[in-house]
């Protein structure tokens, strides 16, 4: 089986967000390329809502959650933020997939933690408990390497079964928060692991133009490939794609690049659905 190439996009922003994704949308439409966008669903219940419903409303994407807020639904070590109280996470996390669910009028299966975990959800009983008890089918809330650490490893689907939920998944994000990559957050440096998980990939600086981000993705897809992993999904955000590349000139690169290599696009709702 061919490794799935799975384009994601955290959503989070409002007026940037919506600003460039009026160019992701329609490069993703013209290329027939499908995406799934996990959207912070105050986007969806402001004066946003009218537009983000129009522009991702295709069968083609799948509308996933990323909160209400931006919250943080466990305590995230690498940045030193602390976890929402539990009554605003367990509102959030209903709230959000009910948003979605009556705004696309299809279900809303997949979750995905804000700022992400190096284990996912992973020890989190009642954080997992509450997701399974609300309909959602998946998390995709693993995006760090050891120690919390980038590039995040092509870690690979995995079951909560040992908390006692088989049918929850977790679908790991794989490669760079390209956010860090490109240093609009924070630079790479400050969250490289010594030794690295792939010494074969070594940066010394920000990348600079999308030729160079699209080589570093490259890398990664390459990667899946050689360890046949049955899929590979980098950690997009449609806020930084734009302030960096308005043209979005990485994603047809790496779109182009996928389908040179013969593999197939897929969203996150489609490799859950191979489990059914």
């Amino acid at each position: 089986m061919k490794t799935v190439f799975i384009p994601a996009y955290d959503t989070e922003a409002a007026a940037r967000c919506q600003a460039a994704c009026e160019t992701i949308v329609p490069l993703h439409r013209d290329m027939d390329v499908p995406a799934t966008f996990f959207i912070v669903t105050r986007l969806l219940e402001g004066a946003e809502r009218p537009r983000y419903a129009e522009l991702l409303r295709d069968e083609r994407f799948e509308i996933a959650s990323h909160t209400v807020n931006h919250i943080l639904i466990r305590e995230q070590k690498a940045l030193g933020l602390p976890a929402a109280p539990w009554e605003t996470i367990a509102s959030e996390v209903a709230r959000s997939k009910r948003t979605i669910e009556e705004v696309f009028e299809r279900p809303c299966e997949g979750l995905r933690a804000p700022c992400s975990f190096e284990d996912g959800l992973g020890g989190d009983t009642r954080l997992i408990e509450c997701l399974h008890r609300e309909g959602y089918r998946y998390s995709s809330s693993q995006a760090w390497g050891p120690q919390c650490t980038l590039p995040a490893p092509l870690a690979q689907a995995r079951r909560y079964d040992a908390q006692g939920f088989p049918d929850l998944w977790e679908f790991p994000a794989h490669g760079w928060h390209e956010n860090v990559l490109k240093g609009h957050n924070a630079t790479p440096g400050r969250f490289l692991l010594w030794p690295p998980v792939y010494p074969d990939h070594l940066l010394s600086r920000c990348v600079k133009t999308p030729e160079e981000e699209f080589a570093v993705n490259r890398f990664f897809i390459d990667k899946a490939v050689e360890l046949n992993a049955e899929f590979v999904s980098l950690i997009w955000h449609p806020w930084s794609l734009g302030r960096f590349d308005p043209e979005m000139t990485m994603l047809r690169l790496t779109f182009d690049y996928v389908r040179t290599l013969g593999l197939p696009f897929a969203t996150y709702r489609d490799l859950r659905a191979r489990r059914d």
